[in-house]
């Protein structure tokens, strides 16, 4: 419960160090499928910068699938972008052995400048259904901090 509450209060201070607008992304995700952020007006969008060596990173993937499976084509969409990986074979198996079922893009710093900055791993950016950079957080998320989150903006 107050790992929740951690996640919750670090979403919110963020707030004051974002830009207003994304400029918006374009990424290619490890089956050549194009995700941009415009194609996902009227969502929100959950992007995720992680790595296979990360143990915050692996400790939130269950989440994070949950969090897609129970929005997938409705109102929220993740992307996962792996960084700082020996090989691409490696990234795929291990995120198909892990039953990750959200896009995995291959990334690397042009990408990750198209988003946001990285100061840790795993780092977390959330669009609102507008397309506006809403909230970052650096550090391990829940479902349920997301859901709470979006759940509170909704509701203003």
């Amino acid at each position: 419960m107050l790992k929740h509450r951690i996640a919750y209060l670090l979403i919110c201070l963020s707030l004051l160090s974002l830009p207003a607008f994304a400029e918006g992304f374009s990424v290619t995700d490890a089956k050549g499928k194009v995700h941009n952020l415009s194609d996902y007006k009227g969502k929100w969008v959950l992007v995720n910068f992680w790595a296979t060596w990360c143990p915050p990173c692996l400790e939130e993937i269950p989440d994070l699938i949950a969090l897609h499976d129970a929005h997938k084509g409705k109102d929220l969409e993740v992307i996962g972008i792996a960084m700082d990986y020996q090989s691409p074979k490696y990234v795929v198996e291990f995120a198909d052995s892990m039953f990750v079922t959200y896009p995995i893009v291959l990334g690397n710093s042009k990408i990750a400048a198209q988003i946001g900055s990285i100061q840790g791993l795993p780092t977390t950016y959330l669009f609102n259904p507008e397309g506006k950079m809403v909230a970052h957080n650096v550090g391990a998320l829940t479902r349920k901090a997301v859901e709470s989150y979006i759940a509170a903006k909704n509701k203003k």
